[in-house]
């Protein structure tokens, strides 16, 4: 056997590991412990991402769902773990996507749907349109005059208020919230990416958290950053996240070729500055709406969704550094940023949630 099946052979065990770690921190969370223990299993077949198979207790995650990234195969598996636990627990054989199990689904924040990937929206409904509004003002910031683009992203953000606001005080059935995991799933997160997590949460009307990851490729354990919301507000925070992950590193090169510097030893300072800076810029343009009596204190019913799908979490703070010369730079170019529409290539790199309108 070749060097690179065994490698593929050793990726694999360690991929199932993960899954069985996960399965059992998911038994403890979700379940009470109250589930035994199947058999994992990589299947090849296409036909699925997940399976629960009672006859020998086992559930298979299809290869393919690795494809869809780590956040979408604990989905998946925590879908066929309902599934043993309406069949084994609730003796409720060949119930399926029944009511036990969409109501299960419900009290756990499972996605009951059976492919457990995020499903596209029309992008004639009324999310989709919202979407596209509000993009199509923050694409005015390619304008040249400056008082028209920062007043272009100011009744964006006004706009995006003034809508969560309305979507509270409308008396009716609950609102809908989803999830999605943005970048790619490091080994240490950086002192910009928690800068930017904190930024999303604070302005965004999203919910954020560092979860643990599998790297199948790599046969490592990480971090990825999920946000929760409604499909509207995750659909324009993964936006921004890539936007202006994208801008900071262009920021960077110009200021490292600009400054003749030859290495990237500043390059995290800058990067973290750009992202204050742009906080410190929309600190300021919140004040304006607070001043108008358009005063955001948070949705309660995504914080229960949040706690549905990590009952226990363990929250943390990390110490920033001096930021030096770079960090100040950074900070004075990321307050002149102006969101830009980024065309076609979707901000988050994942699954979309939304139609794009476009």
């Amino acid at each position: 056997m070749e060097g690179r099946d065994l490698a593929r052979i050793e990726l694999d065990r360690l991929t199932v590991r993960a899954l069985q770690k996960s399965w059992h921190e998911l038994n403890q969370s979700h379940f009470r412990g109250a589930l035994r223990a199947p058999t994992i299993l990589l299947s090849e077949a296409t036909g699925f991402l997940g399976r629960w198979q009672p006859t020998d207790r086992t559930i298979a995650i299809a290869r393919g769902a690795l494809q869809h990234g780590w956040g979408v195969v604990v989905e998946v598996l925590k879908h066929e773990m309902a599934h043993q636990h309406v069949e084994e627990n609730l003796g409720l054989i060949g119930e399926a996507h029944g009511p036990a199990f969409r109501a299960l689904c419900e009290r756990l924040a499972i996605d009951s749907a059976p492919t457990g990937i995020p499903r596209a929206s029309d992008a004639d409904d009324p999310i989709a349109r919202l979407v596209t509004k509000v993009e199509k003002l923050l694409s005015l910031a390619t304008s040249g005059n400056e008082h028209e683009a920062a007043s272009a992203m100011r009744q964006a953000q006004r706009l995006m208020l003034q809508h969560n606001l309305d979507v509270l005080a409308t008396p009716g059935p609950g609102r809908s919230y989803v999830f999605r995991h943005l970048g790619r799933p490091k080994g240490r997160t950086t002192e910009s990416e928690r800068r930017l997590a904190t930024l999303l949460g604070e302005f965004f009307f999203v919910d954020v958290i560092w979860v643990p990851v599998w790297r199948p490729d790599d046969g490592k354990r990480g971090t990825q950053l999920e946000i929760c919301g409604t499909p509207e507000n995750v659909e324009l925070a993964a936006y921004v996240h890539g936007f202006l992950s994208d801008t900071a590193e262009r920021l960077w090169r110009a200021f490292k070729k600009s400054e003749h510097i030859a290495g990237d030893a500043e390059r995290q300072h800058y990067l973290a500055g750009v992202i204050t800076g742009f906080s410190d810029k929309l600190t300021a343009e919140r004040k304006v709406s607070d001043a108008q009596a358009l005063v955001w204190v948070g949705d309660p019913e995504l914080a229960r969704y949040l706690r549905r799908r990590h009952p226990y979490v363990r929250h943390s703070h990390h110490a920033g550094r001096d930021p030096g010369r770079a960090g100040a730079a950074g900070r004075a170019a990321g307050r002149n940023i102006v969101l830009q529409r980024v065309m076609d290539r979707g901000a988050s790199r994942g699954p979309r949630l939304l139609g794009s309108g476009r």
